[in-house]
């Protein structure tokens, strides 16, 4: 019987081989990813962008939890937004915006440290109410909510962007690096005029509120380019916690805070 030529490839052989293709085909699907990124990034230079990725995901909440889409958006170039919302988002949000490259360092270890300290004790507290005697049901005591901790961001202005154009609002590692790359895109290909014009017109300030002019609209019922700084100030306040803040835009917590915001905008420098 003649002999077939050659050798029959082992099972090991075949599985790396499999692994190589796939290993370059997620590669291949990485850089394509990236590539988007870029060109998507570049022409933002000349296009406002439509939406944003935080923005369709609120959309779909809404319309399916509400079956409507109340939404308020209205893009105004960034010379009809008063430069005191500018200099207040800027003192609230990212007082080194316009020296920084795109990442803090220090500031997100420093909110790193804190988020540590905060999941501990959210964790110590939750464990010393589990131990607490049930004085109701078993179902009762099972329903007791946890203590959530309280998380504080490091992120700049050009990483919140790059979240908000791109990005789900999941914690991974995997999508805090996609994070600053994008962030590192956004610094190299737009000015940093143009990352604050961008920011400014699609950030969140309520639900179904994106933008300083529909901001400015809903809470104070005049336009961008007209806003004082006290008005300014307190809608800056409002932007790490849209949500919350709109329940009580005129809170004590909310009036303080803007008085500290107002009195440091006269050191910010805008782009």
């Amino acid at each position: 019987m003649a002999r077939t030529a050659g050798r029959v490839p082992t099972t090991g052989a075949t599985l790396r081989r499999q692994g190589l293709k796939l290993l370059g085909l997620l590669l291949l699907c990485s850089a394509s990813l990236q590539f988007y990124f870029v060109a998507r990034i570049a022409l933002m230079a000349v296009l406002a962008p439509q939406s944003t990725s935080f923005q369709r995901s609120e959309a779909w909440r809404l319309l399916t939890e509400r079956h409507r889409l109340d939404w308020q958006q209205d893009w105004v170039d960034r010379e009809r937004i008063a430069t005191t919302l500018q200099r207040a988002v800027i003192a609230s949000e990212d007082a080194g915006f316009v020296d920084h490259g795109g990442v803090e360092w220090d500031a997100l270890e420093q909110a790193w440290a804190k988020n540590q300290r905060a999941e501990a004790a959210a964790a110590r507290r939750n464990a010393q109410l589990d131990k607490r005697p049930a004085r109701a049901t078993a179902a009762a005591s099972s329903a007791r909510p946890k203590v959530e901790p309280k998380l504080v961001g490091g992120s700049t202005i050009s990483q919140q962007l790059a979240k908000n154009l791109f990005l789900s609002s999941e914690r991974t590692a995997l999508r805090k690096a996609q994070e600053f790359v994008i962030t590192l895109t956004l610094e190299t290909l737009l000015s940093k005029r143009r990352i604050l014009e961008i920011y400014l017109n699609n950030v969140e300030w309520g639900e179904g509120v994106f933008g300083a002019q529909a901001a400015a609209r809903h809470y104070v019922h005049t336009d961008a380019a007209r806003l004082d700084p006290i008005s300014a100030a307190r809608l800056a306040v409002m932007l790490p916690a849209p949500k919350r803040f709109e329940k009580n835009p005129g809170s004590a917590y909310v009036s303080g805070r803007a008085a500290t915001i107002a009195a440091r905008m006269g050191n910010v420098a805008l782009p």
